[in-house]
């Protein structure tokens, strides 16, 4: 766990470094610091359980000793307990209470085990003695240095006499061995670390003495060394051994700088600590040497290593690892516990990290050093965990998951210190996802927590390493297989996690099972995204110039690589949409019910660069991908029979009508583009004749399908979605529009000539307000009219598409008298002149009298009231405005024909009476 975590820490702080290695090693602490709180709660939870099931457990019986004929005789002997029967059937069998279930102690930390033991070993029986054999063997040391140094006697003959003292240390301890256990285990153990002594003494100071002869040596007293601690069983002499012929090297170290001696002196240490390894679970001894060996290894690293070294550091350096690697494995064959075997996590982590950190220092300045020394440590952990699921038992699972995690976390590292970030994150994702699957099939969450965590690394890593996708290789380049293969890890994540999945009976395994089980979706999702973002990265790929490989030049032109990923999106939502109908994936449907955003963006997009829907080949691609949109939503509307996507699906069809509006209009405005008429009114009518033109579909389509039972798709469902929500802004728009536009356009015509009411301004206010009133008549005559098409009968729309018609007459005159009679378009030049002054009264008063006409006929007494009204508005605009004129002809015509007109009114539209006179 605390692997996992140490990795994952020092994944996100390489991140967060910009890539720089230095960002590793503060996250990896981070990170095991978390591992080791994490690995506390764990153990926390554990013992919680079991102290709970100890609470559970029924008390054992007492069982009264059954009656004997006679005495047996006076031994002692294991009996299994006698359980007292209760009444039932004859063959029922007797129930013995449960044994008691112990809690597995915590194993203390290296530093603390150490500090332990040398207090034990040290207060622990005899301290005198102890202490003393430590002053002993140093002042030993002490001597052979000073009678070398002063010359006093030969070196042989010095030597001989230390070995003759180290022979009778040993032969006085062995024979006190059982008189005086304690006393006679640590002469021993002082002999062996003497002799140790003098023989690496012997090669270091004897000229020509035969180094083969001294390793013979060194591997009889190792041998005779374990021979004596297996024969009496006693770690402590093993200890001591071991600890003197570890230090005999420090002691007399004369600074000549070959490893290769030193190296081969503590590898025989280390295979005489394996060979009692497989005899003894003696882990004090196995701590030692690791200590020792690496200690010395990152001692001589830092201090004399040279590069011609390399081989001899690197031999010791692999050949510890193997050793205490299986000295690991052993204990753990050896050392049962209750919960399975006991795993001593610091020979199994040891051995990787430090080893690890060794081999990057040897070999991290070489090409890819560092990744195929990550390579080789993967390949050793996962190897051996390989061997052990064929050939150890479940009792073994502990050691196998944490080979196995080693294992991956260093296929985690070897990544990065590889291959580039893209590449890198592919691999990290697909880690992740097999961490996942394995999780799934053996029902253990962590390994899915951990291959979820590293997916999301991954992701986050891709994401921030997008940039311009720079490859010849179509399909198999960086950007796309990453993205890809991260989208296929995150897809099958979310495919594995569909369904709920077994979790341990514990808290922090409920609490994530309650996470885990709102993940699916969204990793689905995500895992789209990465989808669709493969196929984006392809289209905007870039290929190096011919000429110059620094210039890329891009594989398609700028407009597809706007358009391309719009389509990308949409054809995966088919796609996906056709795996989850065959696989019965609900989540699988959810893109294709977000096609419509996909082509709206696409649409700005193509509009920002300039391009329009009928440039070729961008019909092609708007073909394809409207046609897709279309058949998706049939068959979404068909397939929700529940209705659990209908306002999604309504939403969509009435938002397609909006981007049908644009989408006409932009046809249009490319019309205009190819005329050079943007500076006229040709284009000021583009975006009112694009909606009014929508709303007269609409109102013959689908309002008057409203009359009819029987329909067609869309209409069978969807018919008061497109006559009345998406036509309700639609109407709105035309009403702004036609008030905008008569109230703006000028009336410029070019190249053609300005005609009274057969100009597009005219012709665009006329249609607009026609098709209004004609949405109105077809909404009121419908049977199965909508809720609150009633509101189109109100007086408030009737004025309001009075107002519309009288603006729309009144600034026809406007433009009229602007380009016939060469008026500035201004307010002020347009109400300052006669003439015009003089045509407004004669229209308003023909507006009045069309107006009361049409009421006298009906009968409807308020629109005769409201034709009044405006025929006293001209009266008083004749008196306040006309009349105070310069004279002139315009006054003469404004009062005449206004007074003729009333008297016509007069004639033909007397007052309606009240619908109550009407009545009687």
């Amino acid at each position: 766990m605390i692997v996992w975590t140490a990795v994952m820490g020092a994944l996100i702080g390489w991140i967060m470094a910009g890539f720089d290695g230095w960002g590793m090693f503060p996250g990896g602490l981070v990170g095991a610091l978390a591992g080791l709180g994490l690995r506390a709660a764990v153990r926390s939870e554990i013992e919680r359980a079991v102290q709970q099931l100890r609470s559970e457990m029924p008390a054992p019986v007492p069982v009264a000793p059954e009656p004997m004929a006679a005495a047996p005789p006076a031994r002692t002997t294991l009996r299994a307990p006698v359980v007292e029967r209760t009444p039932g059937p004859a063959l029922e069998e007797p129930v013995e209470p449960a044994a008691e279930v112990l809690p597995e102690p915590v194993q203390p930390g290296a530093l603390e085990t150490a500090l332990a033991a040398a207090r034990d070993w040290l207060f622990g029986g005899n301290t005198v003695v102890r202490l003393g054999l430590v002053i002993l063997f140093v002042g030993l040391s002490f001597l052979i240095r000073y009678a070398a140094a002063a010359g006093l006697f030969p070196i042989e003959l010095r030597l001989a006499a230390v070995g003759l003292a180290g022979a009778a240390l040993l032969a006085i301890g062995f024979r006190t061995r059982t008189k005086r256990p304690g006393f006679g285990l640590a002469l021993q153990g002082a002999g062996v670390g003497v002799i140790y002594m003098t023989i690496f003494a012997a090669l270091k100071l004897v000229p020509g003495f035969p180094m083969a002869a001294a390793f013979a040596l060194m591997v009889l007293v190792c041998a005779f060394g374990c021979a004596l601690a297996l024969l009496q069983g006693s770690q402590a002499l093993v200890l001591t051994a071991f600890a003197g012929g570890f230090a005999t090297p420090l002691l007399l170290s004369d600074g000549s700088g070959d490893p290769a001696g030193l190296f081969g002196y503590y590898t025989l240490l280390n295979l005489a600590i394996l060979f009692i390894a497989s005899r003894r679970a003696w882990r004090m001894l196995n701590l030692l040497g690791f200590f020792a060996s690496f200690g010395i290894a990152t001692l001589w690293m830092a201090g004399g290593y040279t590069p011609a070294q390399l081989a001899v550091t690197q031999a010791f350096v692999g050949a510890s690892v193997l050793i205490y690697l299986a000295a690991a494995l052993l204990f753990a064959r050896r050392t049962p516990g209750r919960l399975g075997a006991v795993v001593d996590t610091t020979l199994l982590f040891g051995p990787a990290l430090a080893g690890f950190g060794l081999e990057v220092a040897l070999v991290g300045d070489r090409p890819f050093g560092s990744a195929f020394a990550a390579i080789g440590f993967a390949a050793l952990y996962l190897g051996v965990a390989a061997m052990a699921t064929r050939r150890i038992g479940d009792r073994f699972r502990v050691l196998h998951e944490a080979m196995l995690a080693i294992g991956i976390g260093f296929v985690t590292m070897a990544v990065p210190l590889a291959l580039g970030a893209r590449w890198t994150s592919a691999t990290w994702a697909l880690e992740g996802a097999g961490a996942v699957w394995i999780g799934a099939r053996q029902a253990r969450w962590v390994p899915r927590l951990f291959g979820l965590a590293l997916q999301a690394v991954a992701a986050l890593l891709f994401l921030r390493s997008i940039g311009p996708n720079i490859d010849a290789l179509p399909l198999a380049n960086a950007g796309f297989v990453g993205a890809m293969l991260i989208a296929g890890a995150l897809l099958g994540s979310a495919w594995w996690l569909r369904r709920p999945l077994a979790s341990p009976d514990s808290q922090l395994g409920r609490r994530y099972a309650g996470v885990e089980a709102m993940l699916p979706r969204p990793l689905f999702l995500l895992g789209f995204f990465f989808w669709w973002l493969a196929w984006t990265l392809e289209a905007t790929r870039l290929v190096p110039g011919p000429t110059d490989p620094d210039v890329p030049l891009p594989v398609f032109p700028l407009s597809l690589q706007l358009q391309l990923p719009m389509l990308a999106f949409v054809a995966s939502a088919g796609l996906w949409r056709w795996i989850g109908q065959r696989a019965d994936w609900e989540v699988a449907r959810w893109p294709s019910l977000a096609t419509l955003p996909a082509l709206a963006f696409g649409f700005l997009a193509m509009l920002s660069a300039g391009r329009h829907l009928l440039f070729a080949p961008d019909w092609i691609v708007w073909a394809v991908a409207i046609g897709i949109h279309v058949l998706l939503l049939r068959l979404n509307d068909r397939d929700d029979v529940d209705g659990r996507y209908r306002r999604v699906l309504a939403a969509t069809h009435v938002g397609g009508v909006w981007l049908g509006i644009a989408m006409l209009a932009d046809c249009l405005w490319l019309g205009i583009d190819r005329a050079q008429l943007w500076n006229t009114s040709w284009a000021g009518v583009v975006l009112l004749v694009s909606v009014t033109a929508m709303l007269l579909v609409l109102t013959l389509w689908a309002g008057r399908a409203l009359g009819s039972v029987q329909r067609s798709w869309p209409l069978d469902r969807h018919a008061v979605g497109y006559a009345w929500t998406a036509a309700i802004p639609a109407a709105a728009l035309v009403a702004f529009g036609v008030l905008w536009t008569a109230l703006d356009a000028a009336g410029e015509t070019s190249p053609l000539p300005y005609w009274p009411l057969l100009n597009p301004v005219d012709l665009a206010l006329g249609l607009g307000v026609v098709v209004l009133l004609l949405w109105r008549r077809t909404l009121l005559a419908a049977e199965l009219a909508p809720s609150g098409a009633e509101q189109l009968r109100s007086p408030f729309f009737l004025a309001g598409t009075g107002l519309l018609i009288f603006t729309a007459v009144n600034t026809a005159w406007f433009r009229l008298a602007h380009q016939w009679l060469a008026v500035a378009w201004t307010p002020e030049a347009l109400l300052g002149d006669e003439t015009v002054q003089t045509g407004l009264a004669i229209i308003w008063t023909l507006i009045a009298l069309t107006t009361m006409v049409a009421a006298n006929r009906r009968g409807v007494r308020p629109l005769w009231l409201a034709g009044a009204g405006l025929l006293g508005l001209t009266v008083v605009k004749l008196v306040l405005v006309d009349l105070g004129g310069s004279g002139g002809g315009s006054r003469i015509i404004a009062f005449i024909g206004v007074g003729a007109l009333m008297l016509v009114l007069g004639y033909l539209a007397p007052l309606p009476p009240r619908r109550e006179e009407a009545t009687a």
